[in-house]
């Protein structure tokens, strides 16, 4: 597994993977299991396969298990670093749930705080204000309509779960 290089050189390698196996462990029962391209259900132009992978999938092609968790490392490697970029004095299972949230719909919660609350109070280091603000993204657009999904608020609640666990793990 590649690790994220910043300027002071590598950052502890600990913190990633604990955080990459933090993410997965939520995204994997979340996203379930497909092997074969389809269409995510609030932006049907966009093609998934595997555990919500969206990065260069192939309609047609059958993935094997195997790529399907090579996927989701990388993957989540990248929403880490994302997250990590943003804030990079998170604790880790604040930086896992974010990464999880962010992987499932791109770095606004974390990254934006013209858009997020809960980016403006990761800036703050408010973390335990940042894990609340988790649950207010369960909503997608489905048919031009926002309506909150079940399988959403099940995950938000999971993320926050990790995410507030940061007030026991030090």
């Amino acid at each position: 597994m590649a690790y994220y290089k910043d300027p002071a050189g590598v950052r502890n390698r600990e913190k990633f993977a604990t955080a990459i196996a933090l993410a997965a462990a939520i995204a994997v029962p979340a996203e379930g299991l497909r092997q074969w391209a389809y269409n995510d259900i609030a932006n049907p132009s966009l093609l998934t396969v595997c555990y919500g992978s969206t990065t260069d999938v192939v309609p047609g092609v059958l993935y094997s298990l195997e790529e399907c968790k090579r996927r989701l490392d990388g993957d989540m490697l990248q929403a880490v670093i994302q997250v990590d970029r943003c804030v990079p004095d998170a604790p880790v299972p604040v930086l896992a749930a974010f990464a999880d949230a962010v992987y499932n719909m791109g770095p606004t919660i974390a990254c934006d705080k013209t858009k997020s609350t809960a980016a403006r109070l990761l800036a703050d280091k408010s973390w335990t204000a940042a894990c609340l603000q988790l649950r207010h993204w369960n909503k997608a657009r489905v048919a031009g309509v926002l309506v909150e999904l079940p399988g959403l608020t099940k995950r938000r609640k999971d993320e926050e779960a990790v995410c507030l666990s940061y007030e026991f793990s030090g």
